[in-house]
């Protein structure tokens, strides 16, 4: 039966229906293409797009509201593109925003053809251009993109998008995993280490999480500006070697949760700034709970504390005297909403953290590759996604898209 002659019996009378009919049809006819075409590029002879998503129709635990569903990608036209996905990371975020915490919430939409309207899930993720329409000016085939705004749906094979949705950046001199990372936990760092205190050459500034994405850019990225900084991870079985870790990384000091809870801990840090004649002016913080409380007396007056995670899931308790008697400011910072407001800047400082990668001047964190090809199962997806906030993690998970 050609395309477009559907009988009245089986037409579908809306757009979303049409492009779910299509997406039925044409794997249909997969079965006439030969292997290997079918394999490489997954288009059918009409230029059709096969494609697979992560997607979820109501909010949950990961593991109870996930599923892969298989849809057709019709040919880029006008100002739209056609996307293949190079690496996706599974950030902390993600996992909220598919249980319904997380304050950006995605659009559920029957475009994709699935039996309830459905969200793609992913925030982040570096793909190629590999089609786009005759409208399109700013990138072309062979491109490699980010995506501008959150919520876009980055657990996926292939994508269409509009030519606004996308972000072009430099693929020379980089792997898909270090641009697929690098709009989020090192643009994090950057923007809180230079938009809320002028740190000069010589600063100091703690922060908790050290180990976490945002940790270890902010260690990397204060080290390359000259801030000293003092760096708190969870205790763990090989916690020395960790402090090593973090130590060759650029951190000045890395101590423990427990160890900040000492009354002693307030005296390292006077001999560390020279009997407190150098200030701490800068806190960065993504726990929450009594550790944090116990940052802030380290401070100097006027200094500023900035939250931009709560993994604890407790709240942030400030003693009255941190703001009557000693002037400590706090703020929150929320990337997401930062990237939106200005997203020429959010270029910029992609292009600058990627330019400091490409000289080995910065170093991407240890990742966990998920390796995602056309015959990987649900189950061993939805297992990757499941281990994100569990315990600790040897590495980031990263999908990474095998083209077959």
């Amino acid at each position: 039966m050609p395309i477009g002659r559907a009988t009245p019996g089986n037409a579908p009378s809306t757009a979303s229906g049409i492009h779910a009919f299509c997406s039925r049809w044409l794997q249909g006819r997969g079965a006439a293409l030969p292997r290997d075409r079918q394999q490489r590029r997954r288009i059918s002879a009409y230029g059709y797009t096969q494609a697979k998503a992560l997607v979820y129709s109501r909010y949950g635990e990961p593991e109870d509201v996930l599923s892969l569903h298989t849809h057709s990608i019709s040919p880029a036209h006008s100002t739209r593109l056609t996307l293949r996905f190079l690496a996706s990371p599974l950030n902390p975020a993600d996992i909220n925003q598919i249980q319904g915490l997380y304050p950006s919430r995605p659009q559920f939409t029957s475009a994709l053809g699935t039996a309830q309207p459905s969200a793609v899930a992913g925030n982040e993720g570096v793909a190629e251009v590999i089609s786009s329409g005759s409208a399109v000016r700013t990138v072309q085939k062979g491109d490699w993109v980010l995506m501008k705004r959150v919520a876009f749906g980055t657990w996926r094979t292939h994508a269409e998008a509009e030519e606004s949705d996308v972000l072009r950046v430099e693929k020379d001199g980089v792997t898909p995993v270090q641009a697929g990372t690098v709009s989020v936990n090192p643009c994090t760092a950057y923007r809180m280490l230079k938009d809320f205190y002028p740190l000069q050459p010589g600063d100091w500034f703690v922060q908790n999480g050290a180990n976490s994405g945002v940790g270890r850019a902010a260690i990397q990225l204060g080290k390359r500006w000259g801030y000293r900084s003092i760096n708190v991870v969870r205790d763990r079985p090989g916690i020395e070697d960790l402090k090593k870790e973090l130590l060759d990384l650029g951190a000045d000091h890395v101590v423990t949760e427990d160890e900040i809870l000492k009354k002693s801990f307030a005296e390292e840090v006077k001999e560390w700034t020279r009997g407190g004649r150098e200030s701490v002016m800068l806190a960065l913080n993504c726990v929450g709970g009594q550790p944090t409380t116990a940052l802030t007396k380290v401070l100097s007056p006027g200094a500023y504390m900035v939250t931009y995670g709560a993994m604890a899931k407790k709240p942030l308790q400030l003693p009255p005297s941190a703001l009557i008697f000693r002037d400590l400011r706090f703020h929150g910072f929320w990337v997401s909403q930062w990237a939106d407001a200005h997203p020429e800047e959010k270029k910029r400082t992609v292009d600058e953290i990627l330019e400091m990668t490409r000289k080995g001047e910065f170093s991407d964190m240890p990742v966990t590759e998920v390796k995602w090809g056309w015959e990987t199962k649900e189950e061993a997806l939805k297992e990757a996604v499941k281990g994100t906030l569990e315990g600790f993690r040897k590495g980031k998970g990263v999908f990474v898209y095998r083209d077959e």
